[in-house]
């Protein structure tokens, strides 16, 4: 993190290109993604203005495919434990009902990891997180605990 004075901070990293990638968090509160020249750091070639939502909705695009990675790996470390993905159907007994109400822990032994909402991830969801109609639930655990998940999720 860099300090700026009278400004805020910045936090960056150089890309393979050797353009430099980061984020200005203004003093006021409001974010800028900027891209620095490879041959002078100093130099902004491109700067786009984010909203809070903006922002967490670009971490999560960003983050999703290492998540994904991550628990492949995971699951090559782990002989009985695998993963799964269900989705949420329009009018399906969980279609609005949280996740503490499905309790898939305690019923089968599965954990939710994530929920894909329209593209954005949302990883580790509370008990409290309300399910809606096409959300993509990422699971892990056992191939009986999942299978029986997921009739939960089909069945009610």
């Amino acid at each position: 993190m860099t300090p700026l004075p009278g400004i805020g901070t910045r936090e960056d990293f150089t890309a393979r290109s050797g353009h430099r990638v980061g984020l200005i968090s203004h003093r006021d509160g409001h974010l800028e993604l900027i891209v620095s020249e490879a041959e002078d750091p100093d130099t902004v070639a491109a700067s786009l203005p984010l909203t809070a939502e903006e922002a967490n909705t670009l971490a999560s695009l960003l983050g999703a495919p290492q998540l994904v990675a991550q628990l492949a790996e995971q699951q090559r470390e782990l002989e009985d434990v695998t993963t799964t993905r269900v989705t949420v159907q329009r009018g399906s007994a969980f279609d609005g009902r949280t996740l503490g109400d499905a309790a898939l822990r305690t019923r089968t032994g599965v954990s939710v990891v994530a929920v894909v909402r329209d593209g954005v991830t949302h990883p580790s969801p509370r008990p409290d997180f309300a399910f809606e109609a096409d959300d993509r639930i990422v699971m892990v655990g056992t191939v009986d605990g999942l299978t029986h998940a997921a009739r939960i999720f089909e069945q009610g």
